[in-house]
């Protein structure tokens, strides 16, 4: 995300700073798809629920927000979302791969025009997974297609698990609004 003020250190990596951006953010998002006439819908991970948060908090966005799907576990992803599981047994949960079939769906199944996923390790360190904790995916699917991008937010520092998942929301709510601007 060559534009984000996040990676351009703009923005200070403190709790209250992060979920002052994230709300200005998801203000931005919804009041340009009002006036674009856009649909959102989300499918989270490790964030849980934190981007639908911040959202349907701003007013209107009713209009513009059709769906948020906290797809935590293994089950839910393959379940309700409609993750191949040939793509999470191939790839793993913490994937491009399983990220941007988080989004594809979550995009079909709400019909709406953009759709926004994100999976990843905030921490602790797990011995079952060699990823650093800060490997994160973020994935937005419209009709013009599907991009998926490592956050890598380890290059920024080494963050506590509440910091890496508000990183995370703030960054997919620029994504989404990246998406946006360039049209989809």
């Amino acid at each position: 995300m060559e534009n984000s003020l996040l990676r351009s250190g703009e923005i200070a990596f403190f709790e209250p700073d992060i979920r002052g951006y994230i709300d200005k953010t998801a203000r931005n998002v919804v009041e340009y798809m009002i006036g674009e006439r856009l649909t959102l819908s989300a499918a989270e991970s490790c964030t849980g629920g934190l981007i639908a948060s911040a959202v349907t908090s701003v007013p209107g966005a009713s209009k513009v927000f059709g769906c948020g799907v906290v797809s935590y576990s293994v089950d839910i992803k393959e379940s309700l979302l409609g993750v191949p599981k040939e793509i999470i047994d191939r790839f793993g949960v913490v994937s491009a791969e399983t990220a941007r079939a988080m989004s594809e769906r979550s995009r079909i199944i709400s019909e709406s025009d953009i759709s926004v996923a994100v999976t990843g390790l905030c921490g602790p360190a797990s011995p079952d997974d060699p990823a650093p904790v800060g490997t994160v995916y973020v994935s937005t699917s419209c009709r013009g297609g599907t991009e998926a991008e490592n956050l890598k937010l380890y290059e920024l520092g080494s963050f506590e698990r509440n910091i890496n998942r508000l990183l995370t929301a703030a960054f997919a709510l620029e994504k989404v609004m990246e998406r946006l601007k360039k049209g989809f």
